[in-house]
């Protein structure tokens, strides 16, 4: 159920340390002004939409299905939310959730950690963030980091993400890293919208006086997430295995911790830490995941062999069509089942859909 892509070395050994053990979930929360731009992501029907997708998921995320939830999950152009993947493993497993605001516009309803950030402006502004908050949430994951490694004893971090419009500000970072990503990159729409994000990203650095410092780089054209999870991943790497859980904004991360680096003269134990994500990341047709991962020399890609070809409800099938394909963690989340419990295809695709059918039922009764 999960396959290699880049370092099959290092990732086989990875996995295999791993194997048996019980991972610790982290989810940041993030936000962009990027996501507001019309047709740059499917994750929400409208602009509008988009600026609740992540309280929403996280609040699915931490309580599940509910009668009347206080941030319901918005429309999406098509299929369902990938919290609906995240939610059915983490509940399963039981897994020990964190959930952490590191910039909302409005926070989330359910118990989390504030890391005192902020949303960041949209990319083409090249002014994101200030410099002192992009420094302050650093120091969070570090700190972070830390501590969520205390708590997986010898097990492992899933680090998962929630930032509409964070494939764009992926794109801008990787690219103010002079890293090959343009037409690489993946989105939540079936195919990928690369000549709108490359004409933000070109808007976005053309003031910018590069090379820049790897946190002056993401006050510049980033999102609140990317340096936090950074930080969390140096300093949890020391002591235990993180799995990055997500597609090209992971990579984008992984590239991040990598510059850091070296712009610091830190040592980082890249041996300790894997990006994984969904096959129809991996595969998908409209970008090229694994030659942008080839580009990101430490850290190895692996996915998910989790398929919904066969699901009987079309809310999932759509994935197969690529739309929506990643996020909460889903990928990250499906590999750690099968890590620790042996779930293939069987297991992984009943508890989704379990979860699916609940939350059908629960609107339908609700709606009469």
């Amino acid at each position: 159920m999960i396959q290699i892509h880049t370092q099959p070395l290092q990732a086989r050994q990875w996995l295999e340390r791993y194997r048996g053990k019980l991972p610790v979930f982290a989810c940041v929360l993030g936000f962009t002004d990027t996501c507001l731009i019309p047709g740059i992501s499917a994750a929400g029907k409208t602009p509008e939409d988009r600026q609740y997708t992540a309280i929403a998921d996280a609040e699915f995320l931490a309580n599940g299905v509910r009668l009347d939830p206080e941030y319901p999950l918005p429309p999406l152009i098509a299929g369902a939310s990938p919290v609906y993947i995240a939610r059915a493993i983490v509940a399963a497993l039981d897994l020990p959730v964190y959930i952490f605001n590191a910039g909302l516009p409005t926070p989330p309803s359910i118990p989390h950690i504030d890391l005192d950030g902020m949303p960041a402006a949209c990319l083409t502004t090249g002014a994101a963030l200030p410099l002192v908050v992009v420094d302050r949430l650093y120091r969070q994951g570090l700190l972070w980091g830390k501590k969520l490694a205390a708590s997986a004893i010898d097990g492992y971090i899933v680090i998962g993400e929630c930032v509409v419009g964070g494939t764009t500000t992926a794109l801008s970072l990787l690219t103010g890293l002079e890293i090959d990503a343009a037409g690489k990159v993946n989105s939540s729409h079936p195919v990928c919208n690369h000549q709108q994000k490359w004409d933000l990203v070109e808007r976005g650095l053309a003031g910018l006086k590069l090379p820049l410092s790897p946190l002056e780089l993401v006050a510049a054209i980033g999102d609140p997430m990317q340096i936090v999870v950074a930080g969390m991943t140096i300093s949890a790497s020391r002591s235990c295995g993180v799995l990055l859980a997500g597609g090209t904004q992971m990579l984008a991360v992984a590239a991040l911790i990598q510059a850091l680096e070296l712009d610091r003269g830190i040592a980082i134990d890249t041996a300790q830490i894997v990006v994984g994500t969904t096959d129809w990341v991996a595969n998908d047709r409209s970008g090229n995941t694994v030659a942008l991962a080839e580009l990101i020399t430490q850290m190895p890609l692996i996915s998910t062999r989790l398929s919904f070809a066969r699901s009987q409800y079309s809310q999932l099938q759509v994935y197969e069509r690529g739309f929506v394909k990643e996020g909460v963690g889903a990928g990250g989340l499906a590999i750690a089942a099968s890590l620790y419990r042996g779930w293939g295809q069987v297991e992984l695709l009943e508890s989704i859909e379990q979860l699916l059918a609940a939350s059908i039922e629960m609107r339908s009764g609700f709606s009469k």
